[in-house]
């Protein structure tokens, strides 16, 4: 198959690049940037120089692709204060990579994420893709879907907040850079509320599945570890780093945890039963602890850590 991957340099893009070459792909990348290009390049794939704005790059290529993966989202936008403005230019390219497929029975899959979708309560595939807390990414998901009736093979993919591993840039690093900057390892209330997680390289590994045989209008869990408790990814980190480990009540978790608070507070365990059922995937990557115990999440010091396109 020749695929179209937006977000092809990004954190799981450049992971899901290899991994569609590996298995004899040909891909295509979208690279707004010379760096990004660059690297897409020595990855083995064919640029396409653009973002998400450039509507008829993305309806080309699209067109002239045999399926596409659609990882990109405008974070630098969204946590500078303009997160509706991202949603917005997201939707926008959903509506247009769905345009240029419609008719063809060529799969989109789309990034979504876990958090949210049914808190307090083990989340399945089978739930609602729209997030009942009012996500406004969640109509793009809905929009995902639909296009399955205009003859489009759509999945949304939705990810554990935490995609995991060597070099990962979102919220574990985020919160190793709070505990060095507070001094102290911090966790919300009592730290039962659970975060999915999943390896970067098996969730690459399941964008390939399904993009080469994901049924239409499918949800899929990006996900290897139903829940792991807050209060053990922060004891971890406060091991790892020599600082006490302790709690923040919910009125002071804004200030404490900035931004992340509102991933932080939310309980999100997730089910993959369903997926592992569908593709045959079977999740072989560390579990999360496991890679945080290995060390390197602690020699990047100063990371800020932003969400993947695991975030919704």
């Amino acid at each position: 198959m020749r695929v179209f991957v937006t977000g092809a340099s990004g954190w799981i893009g450049s992971a899901v690049v290899p991994e569609l070459l590996g298995e004899g792909h040909q891909v295509v990348g979208l690279a707004r940037s010379d760096a990004s290009a660059d690297a897409l390049a020595a990855a083995g794939a064919e640029v396409r120089r653009g973002s998400l704005d450039d509507l008829d790059a993305l309806r080309e290529t699209a067109a002239a692709s045999d399926g596409v993966i659609h990882l990109a989202f405008k974070h630098d936008i969204a946590f500078a204060g303009d997160f509706q403005g991202a949603v917005d230019a997201d939707r926008r390219a959903v509506d247009t990579l769905g345009e240029a497929l419609a008719g063809s029975g060529r799969p989109l899959v789309v990034a979504s994420g876990t958090i949210g979708v049914t808190p307090g309560r083990l989340a399945t595939e089978k739930d609602s893709a729209a997030d009942p807390s009012g996500s406004p990414r969640a109509a793009t998901a809905d929009a995902t879907l639909a296009l399955a009736a205009r003859g489009v093979r759509s999945a949304v993919l939705r990810l554990a907040p935490t995609v995991h591993g060597e070099g990962d840039i979102g919220f574990v690093p985020a919160l190793i850079s709070i505990a060095r900057a507070k001094g102290v390892s911090g966790y919300i209330g009592d730290g039962a509320n659970r975060w999915p997680a999943v390896h970067r390289l098996d969730a690459a590994a399941l964008f390939r599945l399904a993009v080469e045989k994901v049924p239409a209008g499918t949800v899929l869990h990006g996900v290897a570890e139903e829940g792991v408790p807050t209060r053990a990814i922060a004891e971890t980190i406060g091991r790892h780093l020599g600082l006490p480990v302790e709690p923040v009540s919910p009125e002071d978790a804004g200030a404490h945890f900035g931004w992340l608070a509102d991933f932080l507070r939310v309980d999100s365990p997730s089910s993959n039963t369903l997926t592992r059922e569908l593709l045959g995937w079977r999740p072989t990557g560390q579990a999360l602890l496991t890679d945080l115990d290995e060390g390197h999440y602690f020699d990047q010091r100063g990371g800020t850590g932003r969400p993947t396109a695991s975030a919704t």
